[in-house]
């Protein structure tokens, strides 16, 4: 990266080589997802095509974050190869972690000894529907969750945090205990309720974690819950985010290819540019993205 430049950083995206890694719910056929039909992302999306895309629009440097692999490890080293391959393109990655298991300590070694890993993410919530069929939301009352995140900061990692709005009052009871532990909310915290209540009660419940000095948020993945957004639509919640977190807590991300379903990488990168102040875009853009994974 360029020495005291304002380089940009995407903050949230996905690569796979379905060869290498195999994902059950990218390539099981016909079932549509909350985010919409994954027809045409069931495909290799590798560090080349994602590269061109994204350097096209001046970003320089990107964060990969785990996705639902059938072995999370494997996928965790085969990013790291990538990684390791592309001196060129800075990178960082999260990987996946139980944190319910009682083995986390070697997990964590395991993934810590990898260069590219700066930290964990397992996800608290997903969608309404899917998660009522998951149970994936009672991760946050399980008896190991809270040791474990505490565990994750004394390995010197962060969290990134996946929710929906209804889980953020537990969440600040719970992520308020690790205060020493770097938390980054993914997608702006899931409002999938874009009615005006719908916004009213996100931004309500998102107050509860943003005055956390721990927490962060992501700009990112707004048109899984509507792919029809456009500037307008979801100018309440960039707005939102920055007025809660500030631009010293809040980061771009793509959230691509998923997001390619919604949109073009270039729509995203204008449309945040214009919501986005221009004196808040070195730190939305990059910075914020840099310090929290260590990207200098």
């Amino acid at each position: 990266m360029r020495k005291g430049a304002a380089v940009r950083i995407d903050s949230h995206h996905h690569i796979w080589d379905l060869k290498a890694v195999s994902y059950p719910w990218l390539e099981a056929r016909g079932q549509r997802r909350f985010f919409g039909d994954p027809t045409p992302i069931q495909r290799d999306y590798l560090i080349d095509e994602f590269r061109v895309t994204a350097a096209g629009h001046g970003v320089e440097a990107s964060v990969h974050v785990q996705v639902g692999a059938e072995d999370p490890l494997a996928e965790t080293r085969w990013v790291d190869g990538v990684a390791a391959a592309n001196p060129g393109w800075p990178a960082a990655q999260v990987a996946f972690a139980d944190l319910t298991r009682p083995d986390l300590d070697r997990q964590l070694e395991t993934l810590g000894a990898l260069p590219s890993v700066r930290g964990i993410r397992q996800i608290v919530g997903r969608s309404p529907a899917e998660d009522s069929a998951t149970g994936t939301n009672r991760l946050l009352g399980h008896p190991r969750f809270l040791a474990g995140l505490r565990m994750i900061a004394a390995a010197g990692l962060s969290f990134d945090l996946q929710l929906l709005p209804e889980l953020m009052a537990d969440s600040a009871r719970v992520f308020g205990q690790v205060p020493e532990l770097p938390v980054v909310i993914c997608h702006a915290g899931s409002p999938h309720d874009r009615t005006p209540d719908g916004l009213r009660f996100w931004s309500r419940e998102l107050g509860r974690l943003s005055i956390l000095p721990n927490m962060h948020c992501k700009i990112s993945g707004l048109g899984m819950f509507d792919p029809d957004w456009n500037r307008e639509s979801i100018r309440p919640i960039v707005e939102t985010c920055l007025e809660q977190f500030g631009p010293d807590r809040c980061m771009f991300g793509s959230n691509f290819p998923v997001d390619s379903l919604s949109s073009e990488y270039g729509e995203l990168i204008d449309v945040f540019s214009v919501l986005i102040p221009d004196s808040a875009h070195s730190r939305v853009f990059g910075r914020t993205a840099s310090r929290f994974y260590r990207l200098e």
